[in-house]
């Protein structure tokens, strides 16, 4: 019974249409970094894999799962171009791997970043270049474009890095970036233009174009956020958050519903990494540099003043991982305890996994992580347990709840690490610098 109604909860409401037990996106089967997932080990320490896998390069992109098919990116350096990879997750074993398209140059970063997507009969890659491409099962090509070339240079200071939404049978792509590239030429006339893209899955077609307008100045155009999807049964919008603004969109025409600025200084350094998050029916939004967060209703017309936000917990959350959502409490890692708002903060210095209820924003619970370093993934709950992992590669489980004891501490000593920590079948995926690594029970 239990999975009978997993299953028509997945039907009814989640982006992908996927099986209990996949993971076919970045942030899971409810695009909030939780799964369904029971019987998950409480240590990843390396000693106890049940597999690793070596990996041709390093990637930033999580790795998605369906049924017997596990995919992810790799940079290949012979080639200085990004692979795509199959691995059957039962055993770690690559199924076959092609060349995609060619790597980029950007400070801390490359061009295997923004992670696919798949709905168990197809897999789509976007990666830093602008490449995308379709590939089915076996890996056999079905349609292949070019962003950049047809958009312009994605380029952003640190590298182009959001990741592709499927949903509704659409395929979603926001590129938020400054109206001159940092490196490169531009591609097209005229100033580059932040868009947000819908696409067949199918064949790559474009269904519309929407061009984002924004206010922002120089870095603060910027965004390596992903489009995040809010649905409820009755009412349904497309999530975008950059360039100074959280806004809401119609999903089948890209038509923005709703806007909230969240810069009216017009600070120019205000770049944004953590994309919304919705908890509790409230659509939860990360400012840049380790700032406040907002919650607002859905269903918002036109131009709303911050006043309106539900509510604002004012204090250093995170500047890099995007919260998690699980069982009725809102997760936020802190990713650097030098992040600028800290300056201004009451928060203690360190590294801490902090506990908010999602009604009310009022913080229940924090656990001490660490005393510093940088942790830049985005945490994944499942089975109680909350799964996190520095840039280092140390991976901390924690005890779910606002009581938040720590589990177990693992260090792969591979870094940088900043996927992603997956939980599918019965199984937790840590995907590190240079190795795939698979635990259970």
């Amino acid at each position: 019974m239990q999975t009978c109604r997993w299953s028509l909860l997945l039907a009814l409401f989640l982006p992908i249409s996927c099986v209990a037990g996949d993971w076919p996106q970045w942030r899971g089967p409810a695009g909030n970094g939780s799964a369904d997932e029971r019987n998950l080990p409480d240590s990843c320490d390396p000693a106890t894999a049940k597999w690793t896998t070596p990996l041709p390069g390093a990637s930033h992109a999580t790795p998605v799962i369906a049924g017997k098919r596990l995919f992810l990116t790799a940079t290949d350096r012979p080639s200085k171009g990004v692979l795509a990879i199959c691995l059957d997750p039962a055993d770690g074993k690559i199924l076959w791997q092609r060349r995609i398209g060619d790597d980029i140059k950007a400070p801390q970063n490359n061009g295997a970043t923004p992670s696919p997507v798949t709905d168990g009969r197809s897999a789509w890659f976007l990666l830093g270049s602008g490449a995308l491409v379709a590939l089915d099962m076996e890996g056999k090509l079905l349609w292949q474009r070019d962003l950049a070339n047809d958009h312009g240079n994605l380029c952003t200071k640190f590298g182009y890095s959001s990741s592709p939404l499927l949903w509704r049978d659409t395929l979603y792509v926001q590129i938020l970036r400054r109206t001159k590239p940092y490196s490169g030429e531009p591609g097209i006339e005229g100033p580059l233009e932040p868009l947000v893209l819908a696409l067949d899955p199918a064949s790559g077609r474009e269904k519309w174009q929407h061009v984002r307008k924004s206010d922002a100045v120089d870095e603060s155009l910027e965004a390596y956020t992903s489009p995040v999807a809010f649905e409820n049964g009755e009412h349904s919008e497309l999530l975008i958050e950059g360039g100074d603004f959280i806004s809401g969109h119609d999903p089948a025409t890209g038509a923005e519903i709703w806007r909230c600025e969240y810069n009216p200084e017009r600070k120019s350094m205000w770049r944004l990494i953590p994309s919304p998050v919705v908890a509790g029916g409230l659509i939860v939004a990360t400012l840049p540099r380790g700032g406040p967060m907002w919650a607002f209703k859905p269903g918002g017309k036109g131009r709303l003043d911050p006043s309106s936000a539900v509510w604002v917990y004012d204090e250093r959350t995170s500047d890099s991982g995007t919260p998690l959502y699980y069982q009725n409490l809102l997760y936020i890692l802190q990713s650097d305890k030098n992040d600028p708002w800290s300056r201004g903060s009451k928060s203690s210095p360190g590294i801490f996994l902090l506990v908010l209820d999602p009604a009310t924003g009022k913080e229940v619970g924090r656990t001490e992580i660490a005393k510093g370093g940088a942790w830049r993934s985005s945490p994944t709950g499942a089975d109680g347990k909350i799964y996190l992992m520095s840039e280092k590669g140390e991976v901390v489980v924690v005890a779910a709840g606002v009581g938040g004891r720590i589990l177990s501490r693992a260090n792969f000593d591979d870094g940088p690490a900043c996927a992603t920590i997956v939980v599918a079948n019965g199984r937790v995926f840590v995907r590190t610098a240079d190795k795939l690594s698979c635990f259970g029970k």
